[in-house]
């Protein structure tokens, strides 16, 4: 209707008698909704999963430090204490766990009690029933 009000009124009286017809011709099918329609204009993504792929290549990792021999000696010397004292002191543990799609990983720090050590698994089992992997620790720092 706005558009027809811009019109003067000699436009609007040349057209009168067209202007509210129905479309003169029998329709074949049934028109299509307009979200129909409008689905067939949306934006086409012709290579799928590249913004996924550019987000993981730009995902920097961090590697994996080999503990020598001198620190492997320091680490079995505070996994003692630590035996000794079960459930009484609390540590800070940094372990590195591997990436599940690149090479290379990430370095997470726990805070916490030591509830047992699992000689079996090669695990330390935290209060909170968090499970590290004993091969994975590069320190140990004990809180007095």
């Amino acid at each position: 209707m706005k558009e027809i009000n811009k019109l003067g009124d000699t436009e609007v009286n040349k057209y009168k008698d067209i202007l509210n017809t129905k479309y003169p011709f029998p329709l074949l099918k049934e028109r299509q909704k307009i979200t129909t329609r409008a689905g067939m204009f949306a934006p086409f993504a012709a290579l799928t999963g590249y913004d996924e792929q550019v987000k993981e290549t730009e995902r920097i990792t961090d590697y994996e430090i080999i503990l020598d021999e001198d620190n492997k000696t320091i680490l079995d010397k505070k996994l003692n204490l630590i035996r000794k004292n079960l459930n009484k002191i609390e540590v800070k543990v940094i372990y590195f766990i591997k990436d599940k799609k690149k090479s290379g990983g990430k370095y997470i720090t726990k805070t916490g009690i030591i509830k047992r050590i699992d000689n079996y698994t090669k695990e330390l089992i935290f209060n909170d029933k968090t499970k590290i992997n004993i091969k994975n620790i590069i320190r140990i720092e004990i809180n007095k």
